[in-house]
């Protein structure tokens, strides 16, 4: 199946002391890259939740937020760095005055308790800290299975238009295959016409003309081109099924490009010639998906 590199998963757990919001976003990126925002207090975990990221998600531009929020007047009054919290809240509500208006305090509040180092986590005990990890490592994990998930439904929104493009591109190469043998008399036309200008000449060379015959011949044939992009066509569609990548599919992409721009210069037809158009518009809305997926 395939999976998107466009996400979103949240989730809250919480205990007696504190409750745990972990919120994921990701967006399409020819790299991983992650951004993080944690509350400072819990800045020494960033690296292990980065490895959890990376080997979940494996790709795109993830965009991480946590939040932890005191659930307990026990657990508040040691987590609440009051100090800088009234700092925050004074600079703030001068900063407000200075601009004109009149703060609200409930505001003011929430914004202090938003700041660096407003809550203190130093001092937790050993097993407190474990099992603080523990509920932000839950809420990870279930914040990312959420967003896989997401990932997994957008995967498939993907798969289906993949195949409608595929399906329209084979259409397109069926009117080729019905046009193809209508060049012939125009191409036999035009060499007829050749061979009695170089007949008439009395320096008419045999060899020469079946050289030029032979190069005809080959220039105006698409078969094996036809047969090519079948196949590379039939080979999209069965790594649709399997656990494919972007990258692989982008690079049978380019070898349908490759396949129907040579018809496209070999065909010496203005139908045919609109129809290799209409295949390379397919073939862009394909190309534009495959970036999308993981």
């Amino acid at each position: 199946m395939l999976h998107s590199m466009t996400g979103f998963g949240s989730a809250t757990i919480e205990n007696a002391k504190i409750s745990v919001t972990v919120e994921i976003k990701s967006l399409n990126s020819k790299f991983f890259d992650i951004y993080c925002r944690i509350p400072r207090g819990y800045s020494e975990r960033e690296v292990e939740i980065r490895n959890i990221l990376t080997q979940e998600l494996e790709r795109g531009k993830v965009e991480f937020s946590m939040t932890i929020t005191p659930r307990d007047e026990s657990a508040a009054s040691t987590a609440v760095n009051r100090a800088l919290v009234k700092a925050y809240f004074k600079d703030l509500k001068e900063t407000s005055l200075e601009l004109g208006f009149e703060p609200s305090p409930t505001e003011l509040l929430r914004m202090a308790t938003m700041m660096p180092n407003a809550f203190n986590t130093d001092n937790l005990s050993e097993a407190d800290a474990e099992e603080e990890w523990g509920l932000i490592k839950n809420a990870v994990t279930l914040a990312i299975a959420k967003c896989k998930e997401f990932r997994l439904q957008e995967g498939k929104n993907t798969e289906t238009k993949f195949r409608e493009y595929i399906e329209s591109i084979e259409g397109l190469l069926a009117q080729v295959e019905e046009q193809a043998p209508k060049r012939i008399p125009i191409v036999r036309e035009r060499i007829e016409k050749a061979v009695s200008e170089w007949v008439q000449n009395e320096n008419f060379d045999q060899n020469r003309f079946e050289q030029e015959l032979i190069y005809y011949v080959e220039k105006f044939d698409i078969s094996e081109e036809k047969v090519r992009l079948k196949n590379h066509l039939e080979y999209f569609i069965k790594e649709l099924k399997t656990a494919s990548n972007g990258k692989r599919l982008n690079f049978i992409a380019q070898e349908i490009g490759r396949e129907v721009n040579t018809i496209g210069s070999k065909a010496n037809d203005s139908i045919i010639q609109r129809l290799v158009v209409q295949m390379k518009d397919e073939l862009e809305k394909i190309k534009e998906q495959t970036m999308n997926i993981v």
